[in-house]
């Protein structure tokens, strides 16, 4: 029996031998990559051609780190921090454009209606080749955003390729105060009102609620709404999730699901009657991305809305940002979100009800050809010459709709689709 014992005992002794070794083995294999690291790194300070500090090399391997996750995850400096939180929120001076890599080369998702971008004819799905003359192919997001933005007033140059074509373009855009207002409306007809959402910041959700209940002050009765979410490229989870809100009586909007169980989180309609009961029609397209997505998504599946118009873009993940402790931060993808039947989007987008690809007019066609042409001499000269005195007719909101309108194939489909639906009045 002492014997026994003796052998059980220098069992349990060689098992936890055992374990430390494993321990041990484990956080060597766990601090390796480390010590490579830091070889690497004192071999840099020591050995590279030019100077460079430890806090460079520490940034650029953080920028690297990221970059080679996926698209959406980087490094932001203290001042593209301080930007990032004031995109969402306030203005910044650049050109109006939301940018992303996809496939390794830098592409519009889409301009900001009314921006510098917007009016030099910048479109979505376009391929950015050159920033200022410096190629964009080695360059990482964070750097394009910052080459790109910059004071009102001062231009910068661009090289761009259309989407499906082949030869590029040189234009200079002018920078300006982009302002961020996110909620444009105006009647299309009587009783149907026209909403263009052009990005989801902190404001948006009031603003649509003031735009639906400012229509109706007068004594109107609103029969329908037409949502335009095309080229928006999207923003604050939160109030894509509160403006399918306005539109839902009850039920899931979207669900996020992470690494963990426990980053799982549905969000659904609050159902507290001031929904919008009327017939919603959604215009999309390959510019519609994140937010938008999951609005048109939680719509679409609930069967609340015909969406009209193009695939959108197909961004499924959610970024979270995360303030680090120099005042720099990172912008992290944690999660990707579903639509309410369990579908996630992403790469794949969101199908239109009816797929309506955008016409291009003969005399749009003679319109943008006439602006690349000048635009390669002095496009800021152009869009000087552009403007207009502040009496002339076509400055009226109602007369740009109406313009508007009588070019938009998808728009023109999206009021005709609204009509058939059942009136219903709305009373804020």
């Amino acid at each position: 029996m002492r014997r026994l014992t003796k052998v059980s005992c220098s069992l349990i002794i060689f098992l936890a031998l055992g374990s430390v070794a494993l321990a041990a083995k484990n956080d060597e294999d766990r601090f390796a990559p480390l010590k490579r690291f830091s070889q690497v790194m004192d071999l840099v300070e020591n050995h590279y051609v030019k100077p460079v500090t430890r806090n460079e090399l520490i940034d650029g391997a953080i920028v690297g780190m990221l970059q080679q996750l996926d698209p959406h995850s980087s490094f932001l400096s203290k001042d593209e921090f301080k930007e990032m939180q004031v995109s969402t929120s306030g203005e910044f001076g650049g050109i109006g454009i939301e940018i992303s890599m996809e496939n390794g080369r830098l592409t519009v998702i889409s301009p900001i209606d009314d921006t510098p971008a917007d009016k030099a004819g910048i479109k979505a799905g376009d391929v950015i080749l050159e920033i200022e003359g410096e190629t964009t192919q080695d360059m990482t997001l964070v750097d394009a955003v910052q080459k790109i933005r910059g004071p009102k007033g001062k231009p910068v140059s661009l090289t761009l390729v259309h989407k499906d074509q082949q030869k590029p373009f040189k234009v200079k855009v002018v920078r300006d105060t982009i302002p961020i207002i996110s909620v444009k409306s105006n009647e299309v007809e009587p009783g149907y009102l026209y909403v263009r959402l052009t990005r989801f910041n902190e404001n948006t959700t009031a603003e649509l609620k003031q735009a639906l209940t400012d229509y109706v002050k007068g004594g109107k009765t609103l029969k329908g709404v037409i949502l335009d979410l095309r080229n928006n490229p999207g923003g604050l989870l939160e109030q894509a999730v509160n403006v399918s809100d306005v539109f839902l009586p009850s039920g899931q909007i979207v669900s996020i699901k992470g690494k963990n169980a426990d980053q799982e989180k549905i969000f659904s309609a609050k159902g507290d009657g001031s929904d919008v009961s009327v017939p919603l029609v959604v215009l999309i397209n390959a510019g519609s991305a994140s937010a938008s997505e999951i609005v048109a998504g939680a719509l679409k599946d609930h069967k609340r809305a015909l969406l009209v118009g193009e695939k959108t873009f197909g961004k499924g993940s959610v970024q979270t940002v995360i303030p680090l402790s120099d005042g720099s931060g990172i912008k992290l993808t944690t999660a990707l979100y579903y639509t309410p039947n369990g579908r996630s989007i992403q790469a794949e987008g969101i199908e239109p009800d009816f797929m309506v690809p955008m016409q291009d007019t003969e005399s749009d066609r003679d319109k943008l050809s006439a602006n690349h042409q000048f635009r390669e001499r002095d496009l800021t000269r152009h869009l000087e010459n552009k403007k207009k005195k502040s009496s002339d007719p076509s400055d009226d909101p109602k007369q740009k709709l109406l313009d508007q309108l009588a070019r938009d194939n998808q728009l023109k489909l999206a009021l005709e689709l609204v009509k058939y639906f059942p009136i219903k009045t709305y009373t804020p």
